[in-house]
């Protein structure tokens, strides 16, 4: 889990792939967190994305490296109400997320990754498998 966690977090800019009824819906991301072994995301639950991983957990997350890898995490979401757990996502995303939230907003929700597996890709050398 750590490496995935060093490759998102060294490419910033991620895409989650949420759906809605039988359409698939893609945005960026940019703020990821570990806390206590796993891997946090964080919305608002305002936005259609955080209804459309509340009524299906099941995501996907991409993007590129810059060196010229690609990840793929397919993973279910578990929302956390810990006020606890937001703390530790403003903590290490301090400068991304002070603008937006602050962690008794009753906006910022974190959910966590559950029964992910994260692949990352190259042109050059077989795909490595990381479940978590």
């Amino acid at each position: 889990m750590q490496k995935v966690f060093k490759y998102l977090k060294d490419n910033p800019i991620f895409y989650i792939a949420t759906c809605e009824e039988e359409q698939p819906r893609v945005r960026p991301f940019g703020a990821i967190a570990e806390f206590e072994g796993k891997l946090y995301i964080v919305t608002n639950n305002q936005k259609k994305c955080y209804n459309q991983m509340i009524s299906n957990p099941k995501i996907e997350i991409s993007t590129m490296g810059k060196d010229g890898t690609w990840i793929r995490i397919e993973a279910a979401v578990v929302h956390d109400t810990r006020r606890e757990a937001r703390v530790q996502m403003m903590e290490q995303n301090q400068e991304a997320l002070s603008q937006l939230y602050n962690v008794d907003d009753n906006l910022m929700e974190v959910l966590y990754l559950q029964d992910a597996t994260a692949t990352i890709y190259s042109f050059t050398k077989a795909p490595e498998v990381i479940k978590f």
